[in-house]
């Protein structure tokens, strides 16, 4: 039993390592982002001039951060959640919300808005769609791609904080959370 406990707590780092670098290399793109609305700005108002692709890819930039980002924001307990209750109760009763959440809520949602999304993306990617915009930036199809990407991250989430959440529950101290 104690080796199947330990799997369970590799399993939960590994995925959560995945989540960690994930997010903090897409937490660049801010950066990135800032860098572009400045040269956008300065490029409109200096020298009268602009490009639709440079604009464009603020609202990419912006969708990656977002949807990539969901993982570690999850991970990091930085979702919304009412927490009037929550905050005082013990760290195994926690853990049972947290498993009920989990089971209940997050992974099926994650899994509709895949279901959801396939034909979306799918559509996409036969049109090889990109922008509406003369000028804009082609590969709307892999940005919309992203939503796939992001429910299998979140779902993956999901599952280190469902094993997480057990291991707590069948401890016989309660586990720190991190």
């Amino acid at each position: 039993m104690h080796l199947l406990f330990a799997k369970l707590a590799r399993t939960c780092q590994l995925i959560d390592t995945f989540s960690e670098w994930i997010g903090r290399t897409v937490a660049w793109l801010t950066l990135l982002m800032v860098l572009i609305t400045f040269l956008v700005v300065i490029l409109r108002y200096a020298f009268s001039t602009g490009w639709i692709a440079m604009q464009e890819s603020i609202t990419y930039l912006y969708a990656l951060v977002f949807l990539l980002g969901s993982a570690y924001t999850l991970k990091h307990d930085g979702h919304v959640r009412v927490d009037i209750f929550y905050r005082t109760m013990h760290p195994k009763t926690k853990a049972l919300v947290n498993l009920c959440g989990t089971l209940l809520l997050l992974l099926p949602t994650c899994v509709f808005f895949f279901w959801v999304s396939w034909d979306y993306v799918a559509d996409s990617w036969s049109v090889r769609e990109s922008s509406r915009e003369a000028g804009g930036l082609p590969g709307v199809y892999l940005l919309k791609t992203v939503i796939l990407v992001m429910t299998a991250l979140v779902f993956l989430q999901g599952i280190s904080d469902l094993l997480r959440s057990v291991l707590i529950l069948c401890a016989e101290t309660p586990l720190q959370e991190e």
